[in-house]
């Protein structure tokens, strides 16, 4: 088991999009995760965090934009994410915070 802080830095926090909501109907929830996570960390994070089981982890890399910022040319930063399908029966609230 790790820390509760190593658990935090693997999920950064709750992706709130309207795909991400359409999801939740299906049993998944949506999280931005670090890029250097795997399925099994996000998993085991997900699992001791919010006390509930996981069927499942799909993971997804956007890639950063390239940007203007005041005339400058500028990237933003690459964002992985995390859709973590619950077994039957749990749910996690991720408009109460963590």
């Amino acid at each position: 088991m790790s820390t509760k802080a190593e658990l935090y830095d693997v999920i950064r926090k709750p992706v709130i999009t309207e795909k991400a909501t359409m999801a939740s109907e299906n049993n998944a929830v949506v999280f931005e995760v670090a890029i250097s996570a795997n399925k099994p960390q996000i998993k085991e994070a997900v699992e001791s965090l919010f006390n509930v089981k996981v069927k499942a982890v799909n993971t997804t890399i956007t890639k950063g934009k390239v940007k203007r910022f005041k005339g400058q040319l500028g990237k933003r930063n690459d964002v992985k994410k995390a859709y973590v399908t619950l077994e039957e029966g749990n749910t996690i609230d991720i408009s109460t915070g963590l």
